[in-house]
């Protein structure tokens, strides 16, 4: 066996390496630009607006005043919920698009 693994791969793993860390480098460039991109989602004919970073923290939640009615909260309630979770579907898409985009599709276990 040649010095440094297989005979006439030298080469390839190097250039392999070298792409990897470069790719490493561009998805923790993304993953920070991301953080800071929002989504919006909203629910209830616009009753309910949640706004999520692509970290998927809730930054803002929006809600009218005329669907604050005390005597049906649980309506309200199922709400804001179903725009927090459609707001964190929302922020998974963004950032699995944008990560497929710079990595070919391929799934990489871990990356995001």
């Amino acid at each position: 066996m040649a010095r440094g693994g297989f005979p006439g791969m030298g080469g390839n793993i190097n250039s392999m390496i070298k792409q990897a860390q470069k790719l490493q480098k561009e998805v923790a460039k993304l993953q920070e630009e991301l953080e800071q991109r929002t989504v919006e989602a909203s629910v209830g004919g616009g009753a309910v607006t949640v706004i999520a970073s692509g970290k998927k923290e809730i930054k803002e939640i929006k809600i009218n005043p005329e669907v604050v009615d005390p005597d049906d909260i649980e309506m309200l309630q199922d709400l804001i919920l179903a725009a927090v979770n459609e707001a964190i579907r929302k922020a998974d898409e963004m950032v699995t698009s944008e990560m497929g985009k710079l990595t070919g599709g391929f799934n990489i276990p871990g990356l995001f």
